[in-house]
């Protein structure tokens, strides 16, 4: 018998200096056995970083054909599809072709991943690579609880995640910066 993902219920309050957007978000987020905290936490962090009201988490590691993270548009097209990690050359085709913008973020030595695509990545105009630095991986297990209540500051080149007893500071490095949608 397969082992069932986690549901977590997150209430996430956004403040974005950077595109001036500030939003409470009530999110629910179903926890694959084979993801970490970190990457959870990570993925409620890209969240965060392109927060909209059609912003909605997918089956990601469940569905292969899905991203973690994409926004609909009222048609049902794809407006941004937003991967976490280091996917494939294919899949970065793939996704680029399927959505008007795509945005990748990388963590754990994402240097060396982009590296080996970056060939692939250059031809994507709409395409934006960000790599995801957070210090203090220890600290997340403490924050992360079935029931979560968190602030994510937005600003310039980092985020600042906290709860009531916390704070995780998530360093953002530009590794491709994409066209912005006209």
């Amino acid at each position: 018998m397969a082992i069932k993902s986690t549901v977590f219920k997150v209430q996430l309050t956004v403040s974005d200096v950077v595109r001036h957007y500030y939003g409470d978000h009530s999110l629910t987020l179903a926890r694959h056995p084979s993801e970490t905290d970190v990457r959870m936490l990570l993925r409620l962090v890209a969240f965060a970083l392109n927060a909209h009201e059609r912003l909605t988490f997918t089956k990601g590691l469940s569905d292969v054909d899905e991203p973690d993270l994409w926004q609909l548009a009222l048609t049902g097209d794809i407006e941004h599809w937003i991967e976490l990690g280091q996917p494939l050359e294919k899949r970065l085709r793939q996704s680029c072709g399927k959505s008007a913008r795509v945005t990748v973020y990388t963590y754990q030595r994402g240097g060396a991943w982009f590296e080996g695509v970056k060939d692939v990545a250059e031809r994507f105009a709409r395409l934006r690579v960000v790599r995801l630095g957070l210090a203090d991986e220890a600290g997340v297990a403490a924050m992360i609880d079935r029931n979560m209540t968190l602030s994510c500051l937005v600003e310039d080149d980092r985020v600042l995640v906290s709860d009531d007893a916390r704070s995780l500071t998530v360093d953002l490095t530009v590794l491709k910066a994409g066209e912005p949608l006209r």
